[in-house]
C-alpha cells in the first residue's frame, strides 16, 4: 500500500499534552509506517524562526513539513491555523496515494473526511483524544482510531 498521513500538528500536540504526556514524534512516524503503511507523512505546522531545530528533527524522522506563516496576536499568543493547507495538500496529493490517514480531532475537516470516505480513500481517522473531538466525526466511528491508549508506545521519555 502507498498510504499518506496528513497531520494537524497543533491539534495532535495540544490533545496529547492535555492527557499529561508528550508525543515522541520519531516513534509516532514509525508507528504510522508500521500500523497504516504510511509512506509519506505530511505534518502541517505554524512556522516560527525560533523552531528551526525542531523542524530539522521532524524532517530527520521522515516528516514532510508544510508550513503556515504565523501571526503574533495582541495577547502574545501565536496563531497559525493550518486547516486550509491540510485540505489543499490532501487534494493535491489525492492521485498519489491509495488511502489517507488524517490525524486530527478538529471538525473543520469533516468535509475532507467525508469526501475521502465516499471515494474509498480513507484508511483511518486518527483522533488524539477520545474525550475531546468534534461530534461531527461520530458519523465515521468505524473509521476512527483513538490515540489515548498509545502513551506506553509513543511517549517521549
Amino acid at each position: 500500500m502507498n498510504n499518506f498521513a496528513f497531520i494537524d500538528s497543533q491539534n495532535l500536540n495540544l490533545s496529547i499534552l492535555s492527557q499529561g504526556w508528550k508525543l515522541d514524534y520519531k516513534k509516532f512516524r514509525i508507528y504510522l509506517k508500521d500500523k497504516f503503511d504510511i509512506t509519506n507523512a505530511f505534518l502541517f505546522i505554524g512556522y516560527s524562526p525560533t523552531n528551526t531545530n525542531l523542524y530539522t528533527s521532524l524532517q530527520t524522522y521522515g516528516y514532510i513539513l508544510i508550513f503556515k506563516p504565523t501571526l503574533i496576536l495582541p495577547d502574545g499568543k501565536i496563531k497559525g491555523n493550518i486547516d486550509a493547507e491540510l485540505v489543499l495538500h490532501t487534494m493535491i496529493e489525492y492521485n498519489n496515494f491509495d488511502k489517507a490517514v488524517l490525524v486530527t480531532g478538529d471538525g473543520d475537516f469533516f468535509c475532507l473526511v467525508e469526501h475521502l470516505k465516499k471515494h474509498n480513500k480513507l484508511e483511518k481517522l486518527l483522533i488524539p483524544d477520545k474525550n475531546k473531538y468534534s461530534s461531527l466525526f461520530r458519523k465515521f466511528i468505524g473509521d476512527i482510531h483513538f490515540m489515548n491508549g498509545l502513551k506506553g508506545k509513543l511517549e517521549y521519555k
